[in-house]
């Protein structure tokens, strides 16, 4: 697996909040931290990130290039401003935030200018969130797909998005699952409570493992500390094949995010 399988998301989560819920998580042992330009806590998340003293090559770091910075002169300059912001010298992960909108930067442009950040040392691996199977050939052919590491995507057992997914790992691009707990929607689910009676785990647990067992990478965020160590456990927890196929009894394509104006036409 080319990036951490479970990791911390920082989405929604700002100043004070979003210091000490990086602190609290690296305290408790997450390596690796989800941001983006967009979520305006990339200088918070440094600062978290220094007071920790943690070594930087122990971290996992991801943060995404908003649409405003596609276009190929902006790109590696909105990338060097996030690391700054971040007080490191490279990311492990840059991803493409959301497709261009009206497809007004063109797909081998964002995804030629990445490549060149990845080039020239700014960012270890690249990838894309929020792309559809006709955006992620594009950037394929763009630029290769031995190149994109990841696609991040809503994806939860209420919507569990196949057709992206079974396209990605043909390509062997890992899919990152967000809102893999669907803003605590599927906590609630009696399918997902039973199962998670029955194995003395909490339905956070049962739903992270699934995730994680289909070989999708996770980023749950939390504020409270009791949240954070509590979902490491998910890590261990081993669902069976029965398990696994009422989960997969879920879907209903329920979609939580698709913004006016940048989301794409979905699969």
């Amino acid at each position: 697996m080319s990036i951490p399988a479970f990791g911390l998301g920082t989405f929604r989560l700002q100043g004070q909040v979003v210091i000490d819920s990086v602190s609290t998580g690296l305290e408790l042992g997450y390596r690796a931290i989800d941001t983006a330009q967009i979520y305006e806590n990339e200088a918070e998340v440094g600062e978290a990130i220094v007071a920790s003293g943690i070594a930087r090559d122990e971290l996992f770091i991801t943060s995404k290039i908003w649409v405003a910075n596609f276009a190929r002169d902006r790109l590696i300059d909105s990338l060097k401003e996030s690391l700054q912001k971040l007080q490191t010298d490279y990311l492990d992960l840059t991803l493409i935030h959301w497709p261009s909108p009206e497809d007004q930067v063109p797909v081998e442009e964002f995804m030629g200018a990445l490549l060149e950040a990845r080039q020239l040392g700014l960012t270890r691996q690249i990838g894309v969130s929020n792309f559809t199977v006709d955006l992620m050939k594009q950037a394929i052919a763009a630029v290769g797909a031995e190149h994109i590491a990841t696609n991040q995507i809503e994806l939860h057992p209420y919507l569990q998005n196949r057709k992206v997914v079974e396209f990605a790992q043909s390509q062997g691009i890992q899919i990152t699952s967000y809102m893999t707990l669907a803003y605590g929607e599927v906590l609630k689910d009696p399918v997902i409570q039973q199962i998670a009676d029955r194995l003395q785990a909490t339905p956070a647990h049962v739903t992270l493992a699934w995730a994680m067992q289909l070989g999708y990478a996770v980023i749950p965020s939390s504020t409270k500390r009791a949240n954070l160590q509590s979902n490491l456990h998910a890590r261990t927890l081993i669902l069976s094949d029965a398990d696994m196929a009422l989960i997969a009894g879920l879907d209903r394509g329920h979609r939580l995010t698709s913004p006016k104006g940048i989301a794409p036409q979905w699969d």
